[in-house]
């Protein structure tokens, strides 16, 4: 048995989830396709501060997992946000960050 197969299929779903947005070039390509509010035709490498192949790795892995999709049309690819995953994924951290965030414990460092 894999160890993350002990794990329920939503903790290995959040799991995921948090593995894809945990680079820091990942998070600035999903800010970007928010910012300019439409799809993205051609190269985002070009709108980046990283390289072509770089961008294309990490658009891949948010593919992957649905945040984004990637549409082609003729020689260039259409890339959007996909907010109903994106959507699904905020509500599985509410509720799992809900009942932590509600526990009254204080750690101090003294």
């Amino acid at each position: 048995m894999i160890k993350t197969e002990a794990f329920s299929s939503d903790l290995q779903e959040l799991a995921k989830f948090a593995k894809a947005i945990s680079h820091p070039a990942r998070l600035a390509i999903l800010k970007y396709l928010a910012e300019t509010k439409t799809c993205i035709s051609g190269d985002i490498s070009d709108y980046l501060p990283l390289s072509r192949s770089t961008v294309s790795q990490h658009l891949k892995e948010l593919k992957e997992l649905g945040l984004i999709h990637g549409e082609i049309d003729g020689l260039k690819i259409n890339y959007c946000l996909c907010s109903s995953s994106i959507d699904k994924y905020m509500q599985m951290f509410e509720n799992f960050f809900e009942p932590i965030k509600s526990v009254n414990v204080n750690c101090s460092d003294k």
